[in-house]
């Protein structure tokens, strides 16, 4: 009999992995099913991307092996974009990383700084994957409470009365997923001292930066913030790219030394045409960005029309492609709250809990979703 490793006793399946194929039951039984349950970007990324990619496939070499680092001139137009957006100065030599999907640099830094027995803290609620990754290389995940109360930022005094001498990576989100809470520079600053204090590296998730937002930020923006953090970004939401799988990890050269180490042992690097595709999208104008808020502000409006409907109660003011909501009073759970819907209404939304045990209570609404959905899902109730 061929046994599994012991690792993956330490993991799930990923929850939507999971839920997905329920939800597909559904519909091959002939349920109008409305999903608003995951951030995958429905619009289409612009006219000059495409053609920018299919134009690419034509050059020569357009087909073989590619540098692990990425194309010069796309890691040029990365630092470029930095620059533009971000107020961020860095070196297109090495300190940029192109990655397949932010998702796979969480993997390829857990691998890099992490030891067996090592922790890491990670943000309750947060993005399932951290934890699961932690688990998965044999490191020991020690959660940091986010609570409405706080605005969903930490609370450093509260962290520096735990011990703290085993822990080497702080994960981050800000914007943050799945509540839409931002973070300013001088919160950042706030972190960047807390993590120089006690040699701890943070790692920035950033991929929510220009939905819905009017200040973009980035933790490299604070001074002497490199010495401690890195920044994991993507093209997937900002330029509806999800598939293309096309991100990026910044932060100064040891660290990102340290993750190439890792990195070109796991893939042969980016396709051509796709880093072609995604220059031209880094090089977009204010125009990309403004209808591109455009189409998620309309949907937002109308989202809270539903909400309001189901009696919960949100912030108008957190950003990003999804509205976290806190459930009507007597609710009993996040679980059993979004399954009546699935099952009465054909609706799917996230629950909280998914998140980390302080997303009970909350659920949450992706804006991936025509604005005709969103109206037929407010007529259902």
């Amino acid at each position: 009999m061929i046994t599994t490793a012991d690792r993956l006793q330490t993991v799930e399946e990923y929850y939507f992995s999971r839920k997905l194929r329920e939800v597909r039951g559904l519909m091959a039984e002939g349920k109008p099913i409305i999903n608003m349950g995951i951030g995958s970007p429905d619009l289409a990324p612009s006219h000059q991307v495409l053609k920018a990619m299919q134009d690419a496939v034509l050059d020569d070499g357009a087909h073989q092996y590619q540098s692990y680092q990425g194309l010069p001139e796309f890691r040029q137009a990365i630092v470029e974009f930095y620059a533009n957006k971000y107020g961020v100065s860095l070196n297109p030599t090495n300190e940029v990383l192109p990655l397949m999907g932010s998702k796979e640099g969480i993997m390829h830094i857990s691998l890099a700084f992490l030891n067996p027995g090592d922790e890491a803290l990670i943000p309750n609620p947060g993005y399932p994957t951290y934890s699961s990754v932690t688990n998965l290389i044999g490191a020991v995940p020690k959660y940091y409470d986010l609570i409405a109360e706080n605005s969903w930022f930490p609370d450093i005094r509260a962290l520096e009365k735990q011990d703290l001498s085993k822990v080497k990576i702080m994960w981050l989100s800000y914007p943050h997923m799945p509540t839409g809470a931002s973070a300013n520079k001088q919160q950042f600053k706030t972190l960047v001292d807390f993590a120089k204090r006690h040699d701890i590296l943070l790692v920035n998730d950033n991929p929510y930066s220009f939905v819905l937002n009017d200040a973009p930020t980035s933790i490299l923006s604070v001074e002497g913030a490199k010495e401690v953090a890195i920044e994991l970004n993507s093209l997937s939401k900002t330029f509806n790219m999800a598939g293309w799988r096309v991100g990026m990890v910044l932060g100064n050269e040891n660290h990102l030394n340290a993750i190439l180490k890792v990195k070109s042992n796991m893939d042969s690097g980016m396709f051509y045409g796709i880093q072609k595709g995604a220059i031209a999208a880094l090089k977009s104008g204010q125009d990309w960005f403004d209808e591109f808020n455009a189409v998620y502000k309309k949907r937002q409006q109308l989202m809270f029309q539903l909400v309001e409907k189901l009696n919960c109660v949100y912030d108008k003011n957190a950003v990003g492609m999804f509205v976290w909501a806190k459930l009507p009073a007597g609710a009993s759970s996040s679980e059993k709250f979004i399954d009546t819907i699935l099952y009465d209404k054909s609706i799917f939304i996230t629950p909280g809990t998914i998140f980390g045990s302080n997303g009970e209570g909350y659920i949450r609404f992706s804006l991936c979703v025509t604005e005709d959905k969103i109206k037929e899902a407010t007529e259902r109730f």
